[in-house]
This record gives structure tokens, sequence and C-alpha cells, in this order.
């Protein structure tokens, strides 16, 4: 049996990328609910316990609103946590769980994995997913964070989807 995870994939379009956001979006905005769950659990903590002074606002949700240095920690952290899910995927094994179902994965050109440095760049060059448009302009199916990162999104088959699991073999 030849080794189909080592084989050489074609790249994905615009659409078949656009159809895994729109997957990845839908648990973005899940961990993006449960960051801001445990990031206002937190605060709510800390003016608990006398960390935080309550000042003159009755609500927790108006100091963490009306306070620039809370609001820009609390976003910052929620960021984070979004950030950090689409980095640990592509990092560890290549696929988010959007990328799976579209049987695509990111990796360089030579099938290596992405590294966490390379995936946090990937992230940035992406510009919130705006970044895959360049595919539309260029006929070689490579986005602005393919070439800024030297990666590439690729079309698994079947069999090497179903020989993917989490641990990146």
């Amino acid at each position: 049996m030849p080794n189909v995870e080592h084989a050489n994939f074609p790249r994905a379009g615009f659409f078949r990328r656009c159809g895994a956001i729109i997957y990845d979006l839908l648990l973005a905005v899940a961990v993006y609910m449960i960051a801001g769950a445990i990031g206002f659990g937190v605060f709510t903590a800390l003016i608990s316990s006398g960390v935080i002074n309550m000042g003159s606002t009755e609500l927790v949700s108006d100091l963490l609103n009306e306070t620039p240095l809370y609001k820009g920690i609390y976003q910052f952290w929620i960021a984070l946590c979004v950030g950090l899910f689409y980095i640990a995927f592509w990092s560890y094994g290549g696929q988010t769980l959007g990328m799976r179902a579209w049987r695509l994965k990111v990796q360089h050109p030579n099938g290596q994995s992405l590294s966490f440095i390379t995936a946090s760049a990937r992230l940035i060059w992406s510009l919130l997913g705006i970044g895959n448009l360049w595919i539309l302009i260029n006929g070689d199916k490579l986005a602005l964070q393919d070439m800024m990162t030297r990666s590439e999104i690729v079309v698994l088959s079947k069999e090497a989807n179903q020989m993917r699991n989490w641990h990146g073999v």
C-alpha cells in the first residue's frame, strides 16, 4: 500500500477554504464564548476578593466596559484564546475541525507540519481571513498567509484524511 501520508496533494482553492472557514467560525464563536465566560468569572472573582474596587459602578459588566484598561485586558484575553485555537490545531496535526471536514491540511510544501511560531505568523498574515482573497488574484492557489509563511493548504484524499489522527501523525 503506498504511503498516502506523504503523497503530493493538490492545493485547495478559494471556495473549499471558505467552506472550512465557515465551519471553523462556528467553533471560534464557541471558543470566544468560553473565553469570555472565564475572563468575566476571573474579573468577578477579583472584585469579590477586593483586588479590584467597584468604585461608583453597580454592575460588574459596567466596570469592565467603562474602564479602558480592564476592557483592553479582557478583549486581549479573548483574542488570545481564539488565536491559540487556530495556532494549536495548525501546528499540532495541520487541521482544524473545519479543515478536517473539508479534507484540508496546512503544511509546508515538503509535507512538514508548521511550527508554533510559523502557525502564529500564519494567523497574523491571514488578516482575519482576508488574506485568502489573494487566491482569486494569482493562479497558484496560494493565499497571502501561505506565501508569507512558506506554507500551503492541500486537499487530502479521503484515505489520507481518514488516516490522520489528533496527534499529528
